[in-house]
């Protein structure tokens, strides 16, 4: 038994830390409490459990009374779930150019879903009601891929951040030209957070239909939920998700995770400290000579660019991912663990390693 535990331990040094995904935190400990609350006895399979039970009455909480969660093992999961529900064979989603369906998902909307994406170059990772217009025509095409969805990501995969307004603007258009809005929101906790606004002022209050519910950067173990906030915009949402590989068996301990981060502000305090830590670490990437930060940093992203050289050598002390190598941008992410020696060593070492 002694030596099991030493072997473990080799495998895992906890002092290392790194800025390269939220998702390479561990578990929160009040989440890892309620999934061993939940273990011990029997339960019902399939999500018929107490605890997605539930999670429902939580879920309202936050999206209004017409919302319904449907766990699914991940965030692609989701997405690909979501979508799916709300298109017919031959429909396809607006998106931004950079979003995590588009560029991240392995081509799963497309080839798991068959789904046509249709893409929208942006600025700022975020879409307009001119820059849907670009890809919204052609409904009594045969030759093109019906416009039936608009997908937004909240925040963006560059970090920014819709307010209220932009994503009722988005929705309102969508809905005039009979297309329905998904909202991507595996960071959603982060967006609230920034804007300091519960998480319906941008969805249910504003006209999203569904939601992708990100749990695993905000401290969970593993899973993710759709959330169904009008459920006239989906068709057979149950059929889907286990056609699609993600119905859970024992859904209770992804429930469980949901309800320890939703029931009361688990959520927002995570969400809240990772931020903050992406503020403290773009403050002192500031003050480095010849380093440049690309877009506001509005939740827990910090994207840079800087010499690739420096890059090369500071990833040996600090794992870290680059974001376009050819331009020499990079990404930092904040987690809900994050410590502010963390974010100062990064900063020091930047500093040391720009100076060489």
């Amino acid at each position: 038994m002694t030596e099991r535990r030493t072997d473990a331990q080799r495998r895992h040094d906890p002092t290392v830390r790194g800025f390269a995904s939220d998702n390479y935190a561990g578990v929160h400990p009040e989440v890892l409490a309620a999934i061993a609350q939940a273990n011990g006895g029997h339960q019902v399979a399939y999500g018929e459990d107490q605890y997605t039970e539930h999670l429902q009455r939580v879920i309202r909480s936050h999206f209004g009374q017409t919302a319904e969660a449907f766990p699914v093992f991940n965030g692609t999961g989701a997405n690909v779930v979501a979508l799916q529900a709300m298109t017919d064979r031959w429909g396809a989603v607006i998106c931004a150019e950079s979003a995590h369906i588009h560029v991240d998902e392995c081509g799963a909307p497309e080839r798991v879903g068959g789904l046509k994406l249709l893409t929208v170059p942006t600025e700022d990772g975020k879409l307009t009601p001119e820059l849907i217009d670009r890809q919204a025509y052609g409904w009594d095409d045969e030759h093109r891929a019906m416009p039936q969805v608009v997908s937004i990501t909240q925040n963006t995969e560059l970090g920014t951040v819709y307010t209220p307004d932009e994503v009722r603007a988005i929705c309102e258009h969508a809905h005039e030209r009979n297309m329905l809005v998904h909202l991507d929101g595996s960071r959603i906790a982060n967006a609230a957070a920034s804007l300091d606004v519960p998480m319906r002022a941008f969805t249910n209050a504003v006209g999203v239909d569904v939601l992708s519910l990100g749990g695993t950067k905000n401290g969970a173990l593993f899973g993710e939920a759709v959330v169904v906030i009008n459920p006239d915009a989906v068709r057979a949402m149950k059929h889907v998700r286990k056609m699609s590989m993600q119905l859970a068996s024992k859904m209770r301990f992804i429930s469980a995770q949901f309800e320890a981060l939703l029931a009361r502000d688990l959520w927002l305090r995570n969400a809240r400290h990772a931020n903050t830590m992406a503020k403290r670490l773009a403050a002192g990437v500031r003050t480095v000579d010849g380093v440049e930060i690309l877009y506001p940093v509005q939740a827990n992203a910090v994207f840079a660019r800087l010499p690739h050289d420096v890059t090369e050598r500071l990833q040996k002390r600090y794992r870290f991912y680059f974001w376009d190598e050819a331009a020499g941008d990079v990404r930092w992410m904040c987690s809900f663990d994050t410590t502010v020696e963390d974010v100062d060593g990064l900063v020091e070492a930047l500093r040391e390693e720009m100076r060489r």
